[in-house]
């Protein structure tokens, strides 16, 4: 099946400037629609869309200018070439500088426009097929809503497929900001139990009161404030998953009320005098190593083991600095949608910067970051001006920076072979520090270098 013919816009408020455009474009590989209104032209536009428009600058009414700031806020990636003649080339150049894609000056030559217009629709073809790939590649390197590639992570993915028909209790272990809650949520909305209620509850926040009166519910008249019966989270959560973040700061005899809910799958309300069944999956996430609290009495080992039946070890950013580039692009994405600002991403430079500052805060941090810069933007491309001094200060390779080299659009696989090439190159060609210093095993980094010989 043949592709539809790209379609351009030609407007142009002289008749025969049209009649001849569409005599020429009889037989090209696009698709011409002539127009002398501008307005008339937005219209069809909004109707039926464009891949490219060709306006002249001055026309009654309506000018090029402004059709082309008009046609930009419906669709800022459409290409635009404006027609001018000698005496409005200042307007032109404003023009560019306002968004247009090229200039023709009047009068032109047929061939010469034909030749503009293919190099364009090339370019926006090519253009497109990359939003394409890169899109594909996002999905490809998406799972269960988590971004990554390295092999840290796909060691995550693994023990989430595992798990997501058995109904058993896991333990996530992580750093503040490295994403437990994404994971928590992967097991259950994978599980059979998806369409069952997922509740959050942040043991942290809570004292020891307020908890048990969130997990159990109570009875009308408990306590002072307990003017009608409340039903518990773990009630409300049975048949599902309940998630309880930073189980390391529950109090001993929180851990002694919460063992024996999960040994007997039983619960009773504050002030109550029955037991109530349920069927609940716990998920635990937990910044400390539990093993260790265990070992130093400061964890029941009984609760422990009856909550480790899987656990699962949400590695720091630092250990997964081949993803940085995927994430960063994603926030980039994500914030600039959400901003309504026309970003890019990070210049060479700064990626090279994110990629090896250390992430206390993991994930949320680098989040906050883009999120930051994104909204302050005001160019395409983001730089490392406005980088935190922390993240500029703390890198060993201070040479990329001092050579000043110019900033290429690049694809995202483009950006991690050159960040890979310089890190090797900074270890004189030691794979094992170069590897060490990438968060990625040896094996990893030979097969980057095998792929990046075949390309």
């Amino acid at each position: 099946m043949n592709s539809p013919k790209q379609k351009i816009l030609f407007i142009d408020d002289d008749p025969k400037a049209g009649e001849l455009m569409l005599r020429y474009s009889e037989d090209a590989e696009y698709e011409c629609v002539i127009f002398q209104d501008p307005e008339i032209a937005m219209e069809y536009f909004h109707d039926h869309g464009g891949d490219m428009v060709i306006t002249d600058l001055r026309m009654p009414g309506m000018d090029g200018l402004e059709l082309m700031k008009a046609l930009k806020q419906r669709e800022p990636e459409l290409p635009v070439i404006v027609m001018t003649a000698f005496s409005t080339v200042d307007n032109a150049i404003e023009a560019m500088r306002l968004g247009a894609t090229d200039f023709i000056k009047k009068p032109y030559d047929m061939d010469e426009l034909r030749l503009l217009i293919e190099k364009t629709l090339q370019q926006q073809r090519l253009s497109e097929e990359n939003r394409l790939l890169k899109r594909q590649l996002s999905d490809e390197r998406q799972r269960f809503g988590m971004l990554g590639h390295s092999d840290a992570m796909h060691a995550v993915f693994s023990i989430i497929e595992k798990i997501a028909d058995i109904r058993c209790n896991v333990i996530i272990e992580g750093e503040t900001g490295s994403g437990k809650e994404l994971a928590a949520r992967a097991i259950h909305y994978q599980s059979q139990s998806a369409d069952k209620p997922f509740i959050v509850i942040d043991c942290g926040s809570l004292t020891d009161t307020l908890l048990e009166s969130e997990l159990f519910g109570h009875e009308k008249g408990a306590f002072t404030g307990a003017v009608q019966r409340k039903t518990g989270l773990l009630e409300e959560a049975s048949g599902g998953t309940v998630f309880l973040d930073e189980i390391c700061n529950i109090s001993d005899a929180m851990q002694t009320k919460l063992l024996r809910v999960v040994q007997e799958q039983k619960i009773m309300r504050v002030g109550g005098n029955q037991l109530i069944d349920i069927d609940v999956r716990f998920v635990v996430a937990t910044n400390r190593r539990l093993a260790e609290m265990v070992k130093q009495k400061e964890f029941r080992h009984d609760l422990y083991h009856r909550l480790n039946v899987v656990n699962l070890h949400m590695p720091p950013l630092r250990d997964r600095r081949e993803d940085i580039p995927l994430l960063v692009q994603h926030f980039v994405d994500v914030y600039a949608e959400r901003f309504h600002r026309q970003v890019d991403g990070f210049d060479a430079d700064s990626m090279h910067k994110l990629c090896e500052y250390h992430w206390p805060g993991n994930v949320r941090e680098l989040s906050n970051l883009v999120e930051r810069h994104v909204a302050l933007a005001s160019e395409r491309r983001l730089t490392l001006e406005g980088l935190p001094e922390t993240i500029i200060d703390t890198q060993a390779d201070d040479a990329a920076m001092s050579r000043g080299d110019t900033f290429e659009v690049l694809p995202l696989a483009d950006v991690e072979r050159d960040h890979i090439v310089r890190m090797l190159e900074h270890f004189q060609g030691n794979r094992e520090k170069t590897a060490e210093a990438l968060g990625i095993n040896k094996s990893t980094l030979w097969r980057r270098l095998q792929q990046y010989q075949k390309t």
